[in-house]
This record gives C-alpha cells, structure tokens and sequence, in this order.
C-alpha cells in the first residue's frame, strides 16, 4: 500500500502477531488491576485506568517493534507510516467534524430504530465514565491517556499496522472496510459500533490519501478531545 512499506506479512501472520499481543495485553491489565484491587467491572480512578492503559498497549508496541526487527527495515517509524508535517494540522477541524457531525449523523438512524439500545445516554456513558472519575491533577492525566495515548497507540495498530499490510494481500478498500470493522469491534460497545466504524472510515482514508499516520493521529486526537471538551462543557455550564 505504501511506498515507504518494507515489513512482508501474510494476513494469518499478520491476525497471529495481533491476537498474541492482544492476550498477553489483557492478561497483563487483569493482573495489574487484580494486584492494585480492582475486578475492572466498576469505574476505575484515572491512576488506575493510566496504568491499565499502558500495560495495554505495551505488548503492541513491543510486537510492533519485534515484527519490524524480524520481518520490516528494523524501523518502527518507517514500517509503520509513523511521520508528521504541518498540513497534518488538517486533521483538527476533521476531527472536529467527525465527532460533532458524523458520528451523530450515523447513529440518528440507529436510535430511530432501536432506542434503548442507541440512545444518547449509552453511546455517551464510555466517555461520561472516564470524565466523571477526573478531578484535579487527575484531569491531565486523564487528557494524556484519552487525548494523545491513545489515538497515537490505536492509529499506529489498526492504520499502520492492520490496514496497511492487510491492504497488500486483500486490496485497499477491503482492508479499510476489515480495519474499520476491527477497531469499532474492539471497544466492546454496541451503542458506539455505528458512530466508531464511521469515524474509523474517516481515518483510514486520511491514511490511504496521505500514506502517512501523521493526519489520522492529529484527527483522533481533535475527535477525542472535542468528547471531552463537550462533556466538560455539559458539566460546567
């Protein structure tokens, strides 16, 4: 898909390597919460949810970085499209929109069809959870993880690993699809299915245009932090 794309993985490898990550990850994340004396089943304070989030990601990054040494340039930032430049400030008001404008714009017709279950109080609930358990300091912790971990972490799974290899065996458009697919999927939230896999259709065609992470990661980020910034506003005022 990229012309700077030197990793060769066929689909299976490329599922074995995500799926192995994905176990140690969430084993590691139950032990910690297990350790620290939370089940994961009730609202977490932000200290606990930043920890829980790094030992999430950890295991990607460091599969990420493995398969690069064994089967890429042995450049994580090259085999996975990791650049930015100025015109990725695009990527602010697009998120902007993606959040304010598409993703309502998807989920209407859902709620119109079945309301108990995509309803404005569920597809909110995810975000209103993180935001409620804020408070002070905790609140720029909270900002670090959601608004900038991470898109940064996601973006570089599901866009510059997922979506860019699989787009070498299956075809771009099937790979945005499959991508898109997979990452609305992993949140685990019916009510905010539709709303994801749009936003995540934004993304990977930022990704297919630019054939850089730069402008996806710079809209995550503008998406996440317009959530925040709403409910911040939905609170206070």
């Amino acid at each position: 898909m990229l012309a700077n794309s030197f990793l060769r993985i066929s689909p299976f490898r490329l599922i074995s390597w995500w799926l192995a990550a994905y176990v140690v990850a969430n084993i590691a994340s139950l032990l910690v919460l297990s350790v620290l004396g939370y089940s994961g089943a009730e609202d977490l304070p932000t200290w606990v949810l930043a920890v829980s989030a790094l030992t999430l990601w950890v295991p990607f990054m460091v599969m990420l970085r493995a398969l690069s040494k064994r089967s890429g340039s042995g450049s994580v930032r090259r085999d996975f499209a990791i650049s930015f430049t100025a015109r990725d400030l695009w990527g602010v008001p697009l998120g902007l929109l993606s959040q304010l404008v598409v993703v309502v714009a998807v989920t209407i017709p859902f709620n119109w069809l079945f309301p108990s279950v995509f309803n404005s109080e569920n597809v909110e609930k995810r975000a209103k959870g993180l935001f409620d358990a804020a408070s002070g300091g905790w609140m720029v912790v909270l900002v670090l993880v959601v608004v900038f971990g991470a898109p940064f972490v996601e973006e570089v799974i599901y866009r510059g690993f997922i979506q860019q290899y699989l787009g070498t065996s299956i075809g771009k458009i099937s790979a945005l699809i499959v991508s898109s697919l997979w990452f609305a999927g992993i949140h685990f939230q019916v009510a905010e299915f539709p709303g994801l896999f749009a936003f995540s259709i934004v993304l990977g065609v930022s990704f297919m245009r630019t054939q850089r992470l730069g402008l996806a990661i710079v809209t995550h980020i503008a998406f996440n932090a317009t959530a925040l910034a709403a409910l911040a506003l939905t609170q206070y005022i």
